[in-house]
């Protein structure tokens, strides 16, 4: 059965990938990405996938990061930023021009590694060395990775973690840049791929990525210090393991 070209299977997965990948966004920050491209994969080629991410996910940081502009210090945020402009077309480069499964296996096999050490450490190590070039490094490999998959957020939430802020600080720096590399990738990808279908399946994601979102929210606000950072870690090797498997 058919809706406008799309079989209710193409559907199913659109709304799994778009409520899970939005509630662990709402609840974590981040894991958009990784969390819906896992499921929706499955039935869309890579581009459209890469598209559905970085509309849907626009959308989605634009609402999560209005409560949270109070947390958001320019300064802190800046270098990602720049970095991450640099990095995108990089990766969208990288993303209509050759095969990016060995990229995406490489990168769920790190996140595994890493969600089962920051589940298992009893401290994470602290990072204060670099400074603000580290964290346009940091950047630039976060915006290569939003190009090729919108996976922008990966990178600077683990450095984020390493550096030790707290959990306000964190979101306040990685969430607005997921924001921005979703922008920046949507700018640039959207000529390849918003075509009559993708429009189609972000309007018909919106109900669940909505859901999603609040649920998220609800679970973060009664998160303290300690078990958000497990829900970190958690998310990580779970977005891992979708990439992998």
């Amino acid at each position: 059965m058919l809706i406008a070209g799309l079989t209710w299977k193409t559907i199913g997965f659109l709304w799994a990938g778009a409520f899970l990948g939005s509630l662990a966004a709402g609840g974590a920050g981040f894991a958009f990405a990784l969390t819906a491209s896992a499921i929706w994969l499955h039935v869309l080629d890579p581009v459209h996938t890469t598209m559905l991410v970085v509309v849907c996910g626009t959308i989605l940081h634009a609402v999560l990061v209005l409560p949270m502009l109070k947390t958001v210090e320019p300064a802190r945020l800046g270098p990602f930023a720049v970095g991450g402009l640099l990095g995108i077309p990089v990766g969208v480069a990288i993303l209509t021009s050759v095969n990016v499964s060995a990229v995406k296996v490489s990168l769920g096999v790190f996140l595994v590694l890493y969600g089962l050490y920051a589940l298992v450490a009893p401290r994470l190590p602290i990072v204060s060395a670099g400074g603000r070039p580290a964290d346009g490094a940091i950047g630039f490999v976060g915006g290569v990775l939003g190009g090729i998959g919108g996976f922008s957020g990966v990178i600077p939430t683990i450095w984020t973690q390493l550096r030790g802020w707290p959990k306000q600080t964190a979101r306040g720096v990685y969430q607005p840049f997921i924001l921005m590399a979703h922008l920046a990738t949507m700018l640039v990808l959207g000529a390849v791929a918003l075509d009559r279908e993708g429009i189609l399946m972000v309007l018909l994601a919106l109900p669940a990525l909505a859901a999603g979102t609040a649920l998220g929210w609800t679970i973060y606000g009664r998160l303290d210090e300690a078990a958000f950072k497990r829900l970190l870690a958690a998310m990580l090797l779970a977005s891992g393991l979708g990439l992998v498997i």
